[in-house]
């Protein structure tokens, strides 16, 4: 497989081969895929295929510099995602709604990125992805005419990756640094229930344990450290790469709030100009929900508005976080210190799942009991590098 470059345009790249003699993980149906590209979609691939297996529903992710910047399962599309995207969300098919949810949770992140699906595509996805700022799409076949259609996005550029969904990768990885091939056996531990069925603090009902499962897959292919919040099936917040923690938790966090807030009424009710594009639209959303408008932003935001708009206060801010509830955290690694749960707490979090095995995890689990959070320890790392 010819790739273009490597990790930079100055940099080229060696024809990728397969491990296995004659036995492909994946085949490029159109373009020509760069080395991220192929890293973005053996990643994405990975996840939406263990997310699937383990929820028994069709999985999607939206992929960024090798780390998901969301992922979920089919499920219900809310008034606000089918409103940006110009579909019907009660009528959405369940593929569609997967990467919709996916894509939404972090949609200024998701411009430009790299899609995941864990069924064929259909011809409603395909539609759906001619309309959208994205590279690639990886998934495990292809509807008839499907193939065609995303062949002319892009000014032809666009790429179309088929998994072979029967691929059973080799029992060692490895990897060539600086002069030193390194080599280690594949994380193959299943994710199942068994890894939550022994919560420490509080009860886990079905809907957190399906989001924790998610979580866990998500975990497995972020860059650590990693931590992210779901909710509903679907990531509302994705922290990935951070030295420290609590800056994932953090991180994450403030994703979560931009989210919900993008749910407010004072933001749905933002009027724009005719003609101003989806992403456009999009990025000024989350500027005014930030709330830090530099002069010339705001003289900009006041020309793309049909109507002048006032700014979130800090109390409609606050009461309007208080609403969102239900929310699962999940973390790749132990939590170190009690400040990841009082951050936490702060986004709506009810259900937490870490490893465990920290010198301070008693301190993490008493925070837990004061903010009623329910949490579990998995006994299982995640760490992907």
């Amino acid at each position: 497989m010819e790739l273009r470059y490597g990790t930079n345009p100055h940099q080229a790249a060696a024809p990728a081969a397969p491990v296995m003699p004659d036995r492909w993980p994946v085949r490029v149906l159109h373009g020509q895929p760069s080395l991220i590209n192929l890293l973005d979609a053996l990643n994405g691939w990975q996840l939406v295929r263990e997310a699937s297996q383990s929820l028994g529903r069709p999985a999607a992710a939206s992929f960024k510099h090798v780390s998901p910047a969301g992922a979920a399962v089919s499920g219900p599309v809310d008034e606000v995602t089918a409103g940006l995207y110009g579909v019907a969300g009660d009528s959405v098919g369940a593929l569609t709604s997967a990467y919709l949810r996916a894509r939404d949770a972090d949609p200024k992140s998701s411009y430009g990125d790299f899609a995941a699906v864990s069924h064929p595509v259909d011809a409603e996805l395909a539609e759906l992805l001619t309309s959208v700022v994205c590279d690639g799409i990886i998934a495990p076949g292809y509807a008839p005419g499907t193939v065609e259609r995303l062949s002319r996005k892009k000014n032809g550029r666009f790429l179309v990756l088929e998994a072979d969904k029967t691929f059973t990768p080799s029992q060692f990885e490895a990897r060539e640094v600086f002069g030193l091939r390194l080599a280690q056996e594949r994380d193959q531990v299943q994710l199942s229930t068994a890894l939550l069925d022994a919560p420490v603090v509080g009860a886990l009902p079905k809907t957190a344990v399906d989001d924790l499962l998610l979580g866990l897959a998500v975990m497995r292919y972020t860059q650590s450290n990693s931590v992210c919040y779901l909710r509903d099936g679907m990531t509302l917040g994705i922290g990935a790469g951070q030295q420290s923690r609590v800056d994932c938790t953090r991180l994450a966090g403030g994703k979560v709030d931009t989210w919900w807030l993008r749910r407010h009424p004072a933001v749905r009710a933002l009027a724009f100009q005719p003609g101003v594009r989806r992403q456009d639209r999009i990025n000024w959303q989350i500027r005014f929900i930030e709330g830090d408008l530099t002069p010339d932003e705001s003289g900009r935001l006041a020309q793309v508005l049909s109507t002048p708009a006032d700014a979130l206060t800090p109390d409609q801010r606050e009461q309007w976080r208080q609403r969102l509830t239900g929310v699962a955290f999940v973390s790749d690694g132990a939590l170190p210190f009690r400040d990841n749960v009082d951050h936490a707490h702060r986004h709506g979090v009810e259900y937490i799942a870490e490893p465990g095995g920290s010198i301070r995890s008693d301190e993490v689990e008493n925070a837990c009991r004061e903010h009623q959070i329910t949490l579990t320890r998995t006994g299982l790392r995640l760490f992907h590098h």
